[in-house]
């Protein structure tokens, strides 16, 4: 799973697809998630490193990461 190259961040939680010039915000963890997304890093890899950074319920995690990548999918801002 990958970040498409051309979608910019920043730390602060700013998103923007310069391609269809929308914007979106996250918070601070959702901005962390998207940094290591830039990396092609899968679901199972990403999960392991916030669970392990964070005082997070795996189960409650994995939910909140799917819902999260669906996001981040219906907006088109994942590689396929």
């Amino acid at each position: 799973m990958r970040l498409k190259k051309n979608i910019a961040t920043s730390e602060a939680g700013f998103i923007f697809n310069p391609g269809t010039g929308d914007s979106y915000s996250s918070n601070p963890i959702g901005s962390e998630i998207l940094s290591h997304l830039k990396e092609d890093i899968d679901r199972k890899e990403l999960i392991d490193l916030i669970c392990s950074k964070y005082d997070v319920d795996r189960i409650q995690f994995e939910k909140d990461i799917d819902d999260f990548i669906s996001q981040l999918t219906d907006n088109n801002l994942l590689d396929d």
